[in-house]
């Protein structure tokens, strides 16, 4: 018989294993023996086709074009040097190739390394101890507990179920809910048997008990894996953006080197000539590094932000973070500590406080009911040892009811009406020796109404109006504290209707409030916000009144007059008026339910803004789905969140939040530094072939010395732009437009119009200086390998070095000092900058160098003429700097 069909005995005898779960010893053995409980990922593009993809992209495709050039030229005219450049090319694509193949396969490797941070992972009986472990460790056998919001880790058959329901939707293709329960089922089908819990599932409400009976590959889901394994990466804005200037760039670059082919051609020039000119542009303007460098700073801000709490699952999550105008954000946990502990009671209509709770005076002891509520009403699990695990609000009040009644009687619990945000309460049927209660626990509002009775001193009195009064005034007491406020109730049922108890006639036992302090760095964070022009707004479950109290305790509020919508309140809005009341700078959400945070979002979109919304429960998915970036809370929140979202808080906390629109708004302003670094020497290496046609003077740089900045000097001192660390001014300015070019006018006037133009023009009179120095006069011809050709030609490539070292400090920002910012702080500006001097010595005045680059040493005379026109450039740049400062 299918293991669906059996009795429960019969499913532990089968699988050899019991209530109490397994050893540690044989689940370690069964560990080895079935594998990791995980589905294999399947590479779906092989290692070398990769590597081919890299070698024949659109780029590669022009230096390809290049070094096909410049083998004809040395066919149709040879012993000119340009089967040298030709090899250069090729080994340049090669290389080029190579650290792109390298940096993707990193970025596979670390994402999955990150993604290990944060396993999903499974409460699990052994040795009829609860422990905690990896989802991947479990083995069949085993006997999990679940509850909603867990993801189903592995085929199991249930044991126990308290108004368990899933979603199959992921197995099936059914999306409406089913019930759960430990029936023997008659089905004939595994996937429509009512007592089986499916890997890859969702419980969607309630709990359960189930002892696992297939893992990994040999689950459900493992046998239809292959639906997992054809996901697209999705391609960001910013990638679109980085893409569309690369294409410009290379565009711009074939029509100029085709258009001056053929004006060279009709001028008369030498085939090998135009030909060098026309490689020289295709290669000076083609940005070989442009993309890897994109893809290193977004790998190394994820690593970066892991650092600072937050895990990213996506990477265009960073891009987005940069131009985030909303922060949506729940306030236990987040904004808070969610360390609760019971700071007010209300027992009838009398309040204690926690002086009067730790004497536990008689007045308070004669309210047993309520400690019993208390004692009894949770989603807790626990051990042997007295360790729970589940809500720390719930672990509070049971240690309060521990503390306060040692001696609770004894039970069975036998039924649970699971919370959830529309009902806003928890119940629980528990059965005595004397009998059967149902204890109920919830929001007051909530509890309250089902009520017609009050323990008054331990005597059950109608709960009239004045009564009731009492208690929302005391409700409305504590919430003005900043405290939770919940109710408790209870009713006596009798047995033989146990399964038919509801939710009716209830016994007041009392309010509990409880304190949840706010986390202490939130206010800085929410100042950093206020700073960055970033608006938060609290969406919360809890009372108006605590919401409001604890958004002043963390300056969320700048006066006494905030917008404070309930969910009640919500319901009643259409979408134009809820759009209306976002306008309010001040607007808090409380009492809200998780569909209407939806709600929140999409209003808040076709407002314009990018939104970044905060979410823990199964509930917050959609909203978590619907925001720019979902962020799930990584400690409390449930494995749906989690994997919903675009982004996980590892310590739940509000400020990690603001540490990651920091990081994101940092790797956009980085691209933008190389951008305009890379942009900036593109014009001398360019320059020269413009004079050479259109002014007949030689040719100032070659296609090999073009490449030995682009491949060689520039590209460590690049990738340390791309990877700066975030500057302090990013957060005092308002959100970047999610739509702004990467590429504006102001950033192509300063690379284009001011450094790359000052770097030509001091290149230019370089290399003029030299020749007039040796004799040179205008209009004539220099052979290529002449003696006073190759001093001027280094000359020119030494002075574009030199003046892009300043150029990569200068770079560093477009307002700032480099005397405030230092030259330090940048491992990879530090080590890219000594590599541009040895580089320097190489070319200039060693063998192997001179024979490469067709180059010749330098006297101290032209080192002389070069330097002081960088400190002239720093000078400039400063002047411009401190201009746009005033």
């Amino acid at each position: 018989m299918k293991i669906y069909q059996l009795e429960m005995s019969d499913v532990f005898a089968s699988l050899h294993s019991g209530p109490e779960g397994l050893s540690p010893l044989e689940a370690d053995r069964r560990l080895k023996e079935y594998g990791l409980n995980c589905i294999p990922v399947v590479r779906q593009t092989p290692l070398w086709l990769q590597f081919f993809y890299e070698l024949t992209h659109f780029f590669s495709l022009i230096l390809w074009v290049a070094a096909a050039l410049a083998f004809l030229s040395e066919w149709a005219d040879p012993g000119k040097g340009m089967a040298k450049v030709g090899y250069a090319v090729v080994i340049v694509i090669i290389i080029s190739a190579l650290f792109s193949f390298w940096q993707e396969y990193r970025i596979e490797k670390t994402l999955a390394a990150l993604q290990k941070l944060l396993p999903t992972r499974v409460k699990t009986i052994r040795d009829n101890l609860i422990t905690i472990i990896p989802a991947e460790q479990l083995v069949p056998g085993d006997v999990i507990l679940l509850e909603q919001g867990d993801n189903v880790p592995a085929d199991a058959r249930v044991i126990e179920a308290y108004t368990l329901r899933v979603n199959n939707a992921t197995i099936t293709g059914e999306s409406h809910v089913q019930s759960r329960n430990a029936k023997v089922c008659i089905q004939d089908s595994l996937l429509s048997a009512n007592n089986v819990l499916l890997a890859g599932t969702v419980v969607v409400s309630g709990e359960g008990k189930a002892i696992v009976f297939a893992t990994g590959m040999q689950s459900e889901f493992g046998k239809i894996a292959h639906l997992t394994q054809h996901s697209k990466d999705e391609v960001s804005p910013l990638r679109k953006e980085v893409a569309y200037v690369s294409y410009l760039i290379a565009a711009i670059a074939i029509v100029l080197g085709i258009s001056f082919f053929i004006v060279g051609h009709f001028l008369g020039i030498p085939l090998w000539q135009d030909a060098i000119f026309a490689i020289g542009i295709l290669i000076a303007m083609v940005p070989e590094g442009f993309l890897p460098t994109l893809t290193l700073s977004l790998v190394l801000a994820a690593q970066r932000m892991v650092k600072r709490n937050v895990l990213i699952r996506h990477l265009p999550a960073i891009e987005a973070l940069g131009s985030t105008t909303v922060i949506c954000t729940d306030k236990t946990g987040t904004l808070t500590q969610n360390c609760m502990t019971v700071e007010q009671l209300v027992l009838g209509i009398t309040c204690f406080d926690r002086a009067d709770i730790n004497k536990t005076s008689p007045e308070i002891v004669i309210n047993h009911l309520f400690f019993e509520c208390a004692a009894y009403c949770h989603d807790l699990h626990g051990s042997q040892n007295e360790t729970w695990l589940g809500d720390p609000m719930e672990v509070a009040l049971l240690q309060m009811a521990k503390s306060c009644l040692p001696t609770l009687e004894s039970g069975e619990r036998l039924h649970t009406i699971p919370f959830d945000s529309d009902r806003m309460r928890l119940s629980i049927v528990q059965q005595y020796d004397a009998g059967v209660r149902l204890f109920c626990k919830g929001a007051p509002e909530s509890v309250l109404p089902l009520c017609t009775s009050i323990l008054i001193n331990g005597k059950l009195i109608s709960l009239d109006e004045k009564n009731k009064k009492r208690l929302i005034q005391l409700q409305l007491d504590m919430a003005e504290k900043g405290l939770r406020v919940l109710a408790f109730a209870c009713k006596n049922i009798e047995a033989a209707n146990a399964h038919l108890a509801s939710e009716s006639e209830l016994t007041c036992c009392g309010l509990v409030g409880l304190d949840d302090p706010p986390r202490p760095e939130v206010p800085a964070a929410i100042a950093r916000c206020l700073e960055a022009g970033v608006h938060v707004i609290m969406i919360t479950g809890d009372h108006p009144r605590t919401a409001v109290t604890i958004a002043q305790k963390i300056n969320l509020l700048h006066d006494n007059h905030p917008l404070v919508i309930t969910g009640d309140q919500l319901h009643h809005f259409s979408m134009t008026q809820l759009q209306l009341a976002l306008d309010n700078p001040q607007i808090i959400f409380a009492r809200v339910k998780a569909e209407q945070k939806m709600r929140i979002v999409q209003a808040l979109k076709m407002k314009g803004h990018i939104v970044a919304v905060t979410g823990d429960g199964v509930n917050d998915a959609p909203a978590l789905k619907s925001a720019h970036i979902g962020i799930a809370m990584g400690m409390s929140g449930t494995d749906v969140a989690r994997s919903t979202a675009d982004m996980i808080l590892l310590d739940d906390n509000f400020a990690s939040i603001v540490n990651g629109i920091e990081e994101g708004r940092a790797v956009f302003a980085n691209i933008r530094k190389f951008l305009t670094y890379v942009l900036a020497h593109n014009v001398p290496e360019l320059m020269p072939y413009l004079g050479f046609v259109l002014f007949k003077i030689p040719l100032a740089l070659t296609p090999l010395q073009i490449l030995a900045i682009d491949m060689g000097s520039d590209s460590l001192t690049a990738l340390g732009l791309g990877v700066e660390s975030p500057n302090p001014e990013l957060m005092r300015k308002p959100p970047r437009p999610i739509n702004e070019r990467l590429m504006n006018p102001f950033l192509a006037m300063r690379a284009y119009c001011f450094l790359g133009l000052m770097e030509a023009i001091v290149a230019m009179g370089a290399f003029f200086y030299v020749l007039m120095r040796g004799g040179w006069h205008y209009g004539q011809v220099l052979a290529h390998n002449n003696p006073l050709y190759l001093q001027a030609t280094t000359a020119y490539l030494s002075t574009i070095i030199v003046m892009q070292i300043v150029n990569v400090y200068l770079c560093r920002s477009t307002r700032r000092s480099l005397f405030s910012i230092g030259l330090g702080g940048n491992a990879l500006i530090t080590w890219g900058v000594l590599l541009e001097i040895i580089v320097l010595i190489v070319i200039n005045y060693t063998p192997l160098g001179n024979y490469l680059l067709d180059t010749a040493p330098l006297p101290l005379s032209v080192w002389v003429f070069i330097l002081p026109f960088a400190f002239i450039l720093l000078a400039l740049e400063e002047l411009r700097k401190a201009w746009m400062r005033r």
